[in-house]
């Protein structure tokens, strides 16, 4: 008999939900059963994780982007015999920085003053890479996205990436298959914070998207899904 089909758990990042991971969720449908949570209305990154962990499969493989990448570190530091294997997209580790929460706060009023859609036209031409900034479909659906949260559940998430845990102790103990993948042009979770993850990784795969922004799943969808198949496809610790 084959081996019987894994389980994978895309965690979306800030302002996204399921479709983030839309290209991926229908071609990887043939090596995992794949679920995406929805992360709307939580307050901290530890009842997010808490959240997929209750509802999550026994054991399974995880990928996190950007804030979801901190989530999925969050699920691992509390449940790492669940985890099979573990992929971190355009995500971060570092701490709070001085004025970082002085500068989230006109964002959140942003959102409530003039509404979801106008944040989202002001904030993502600055993270996808500069030469998706004038496609209509594309950025249509990252304001889509925005639009499916109301304002007090981004300040919620806003909130919860202020009182972030420090994830930097949970890297060393990781012993599965280790993916960390970004876009070579993300201003947002930039090269060198991505490199400094797999570097802190033991045995971790560094595999940067070149000519894409924060969205390396959706600016260029075919390459990030042959990198989470090879990927899916190591065999586990044990295996032969």
């Amino acid at each position: 008999m084959g081996q019987a089909i894994q389980h994978l758990i895309l965690v979306p990042g800030s302002l996204c939900d399921e479709r983030v991971w839309q290209n991926q969720a229908r071609d990887l449908a043939d090596v995992a059963q794949i679920t995406v949570p929805h992360l709307h209305g939580h307050d901290s990154l530890v009842s997010m994780a808490e959240a997929i962990l209750a509802n999550a499969p026994e054991r399974f493989a995880l990928a996190g982007f950007s804030m979801g990448g901190r989530v999925a570190l969050e699920m691992l530091r509390r449940a790492p015999e669940r985890i099979t294997r573990l992929a971190l997209v355009d995500s971060s580790i570092h701490p709070i920085a001085e004025g970082e929460a002085e500068r989230r706060e006109p964002q959140i009023d942003m959102t409530y003053q003039e509404g979801m859609a106008a944040f989202a036209d002001w904030w993502n031409p600055r993270i996808v890479h500069a030469s998706r900034r004038d496609d209509a479909e594309y950025m249509g659906l990252l304001r889509s996205m925005a639009e499916s949260f109301t304002p007090a559940e981004y300040e919620q998430e806003v909130r919860a990436l202020l009182n972030r845990p420090d994830p930097r102790d949970v890297l060393a103990m990781i012993a599965v298959p280790t993916l960390v993948l970004f876009g070579d042009e993300d201003m947002l979770s930039t090269p060198d914070r991505n490199r400094s993850i797999a570097a802190a990784i033991p045995g971790a795969r560094l595999v940067p998207v070149e000519g894409t922004g924060h969205f390396p799943m959706l600016e260029k969808p075919d390459e990030v899904t042959a990198a989470l198949r090879e990927w899916l496809l190591l065999p586990l610790t044990g295996e032969g």
